[in-house]
């Protein structure tokens, strides 16, 4: 379980120190990812979806047992941004590593939390 607390401390802190810096970076990201972005409202709510599941993140590391069926709603939030950003790259759409290496980190988040959710036992609490 330990395994699990940390991945998901450690994936809940870096994702916000990741993500919310973006809220003040829109100009910043339409001049080195153009064109401008002509669609803020995709743009803010992305981080915003983005954000709540880090602070997801943080709740599971309290205790994971409990989370354990939210886990695999983490692992498919990981694994559809790597899928999609991979295929964007294959098909030429995305060119820069800079979209490319978050990707991978997400890659490996996404494998850890598969790892936490086959670790954690599952335990069903009748409140």
């Amino acid at each position: 379980m330990k395994f699990a607390k940390t991945v998901y401390l450690i994936a809940g802190i870096y994702g916000l120190l990741v993500v919310v810096p973006q809220y003040f970076m829109e100009r910043q990201n339409s001049i080195t990812f153009p064109p401008p972005i002509n669609h803020p409202e995709y743009y803010y709510g992305f981080i915003g979806v983005t954000v709540a599941w880090q602070i997801a993140f943080l709740i599971i590391s309290r205790d994971p047992e409990r989370y354990r069926p939210l886990m695999l709603a983490t692992i498919v939030e990981k694994y559809t941004y790597v899928v999609a950003v991979l295929l964007l790259y294959a098909k030429g759409r995305i060119t820069s590593v800079l979209i490319v290496a978050p990707a991978l980190i997400d890659l490996v988040l996404g494998t850890l939390f598969a790892i936490a959710y086959i670790k954690v036992k599952s335990s069903i609490r009748l409140r």
